[in-house]
């Protein structure tokens, strides 16, 4: 079977630690992206019972599906048509973030009372209220009797690299927006700009909130340190054959990869359908037993093959194979090897993986 296996325990273990880093400072639990693909209805009962705020997410469809699940924590969604119905969103509470001029107009145009966050641009160029719309943003929405403005939010570029300079420009240019708010009227009392890199190296970037999203799954944010995180994924399969192959011989499609001495093969029923990329081929390292095996040949659709050279430790058919994880690669150790980053690698697994839980039975 492939599975993802998503130790709840790992993820308290997270949110404790940034919860103790941040005091009075409050922390909302990013769950996009099926909570970065551990399963946002298992995992969230979990962040809310180790000291989570509250939850954000992308779209409007994640927060009001989170809001089924039982969630009574204020949730935000930022990226939505500014066509798109509100209707559903606003019945159940999501806190709406407004990235442009067009969406306050179409916010308002709901005549539905709504909680809000103005997403200013800051420098990311992105999503986010241009400079020379802030204004009248903040007027048209300070008018509106039924909206209350929370706060400003908005996203650093380069967070993950704590030194760079064009950090100190989004910083000042997120409290330059904010003095004109309340110049305007706006109390703000909620605002955010630090995601996980932030949230951990940039204390003067933490406002009232910060929003943190990997570092809750354990992974960390920035380069070369530790924060005491624990990862929460593993990925892995159980391999469905070892077989021998002879000196010269090749393996997968192409036969791109020939065996320079003789040896065996196991196949790890992981393919690109599963979510593993094409690309990674030659990138990964397989554990088996606690050994590193080298991936060769082709990502196929379904499989994988793995190098045991002359089988030493006698791996067999149905042992289990860790694509990353506990006994295997990191997912940042994979990420580096790819040329892509941790973040992605959380969210590769899909098609057939399955997920299985553990621990969380005294906190969910």
């Amino acid at each position: 079977m492939l599975q993802t296996r998503i130790d709840l325990d790992a993820i308290a273990h997270n949110v404790r630690v940034l919860k103790e880093k941040l005091g009075p400072v409050k922390l909302m639990c990013i769950l996009k992206a099926d909570a970065y693909g551990h399963g946002m209805e298992r995992v969230a009962p979990v962040m809310e019972k180790a000291g989570a705020d509250a939850f954000g997410v992308a779209t409007l469809a994640e927060a009001v599906a989170l809001r089924k699940h039982g969630s009574d924590l204020p949730i935000t969604a930022w990226l939505w048509d500014a066509r798109e119905d509100l209707t559903e969103a606003l019945a159940s509470r999501i806190c709406i973030g407004v990235p442009s001029l067009e969406h306050a107009k179409a916010l308002i145009n709901t005549e539905v009372p709504a909680r809000v966050y103005i997403k200013v641009e800051t420098g990311m160029h992105r999503s986010g209220v241009d400079e020379k719309d802030w204004g009248q943003v903040f007027e048209l929405l300070r008018d509106a009797a039924q909206i209350e403005v929370l706060g400003l939010m908005s996203h650093f570029a380069c967070a993950d690299e704590p030194d760079t300079p064009y950090n100190d420009v989004q910083e000042i240019n997120f409290r330059r927006a904010l003095v004109q708010a309340r110049e305007a009227g706006l109390e703000c009392p909620l605002n955010h700009l630090a995601n996980s890199p932030a949230t951990l190296t940039r204390p003067s970037a933490h406002f009232e909130q910060v929003r943190v999203g990997l570092a809750c799954y354990g992974l960390e944010p920035v380069p070369g340190v530790d924060h005491g995180l624990r990862p929460a994924m593993t990925w892995a399969a159980n391999l469905v054959n070892v077989k021998p192959i002879e000196a010269g011989q090749g393996t997968c499609y192409g036969l791109t990869w020939k065996a320079k001495q003789s040896g065996f093969l196991a196949t790890v029923p992981c393919g690109y359908a599963d979510g593993l990329p094409r690309a990674f081929q030659g990138k990964l390292q397989v554990g088996i037993g606690g050994k590193l095996y080298p991936q060769v040949g082709r990502v196929c659709m379904d499989q994988i093959v793995v190098d045991l050279g002359d089988n030493p430790f006698e791996v067999a058919q149905g042992d289990e194979a860790i694509i990353f994880g506990t006994g295997g690669m990191s997912a940042t150790e994979l990420a580096d090897a790819a040329d892509t980053i941790n973040y992605e690698v959380l969210c590769l697994p899909t098609g057939r993986t399955v997920r299985a839980y553990e621990g969380g039975l005294d906190l969910a």
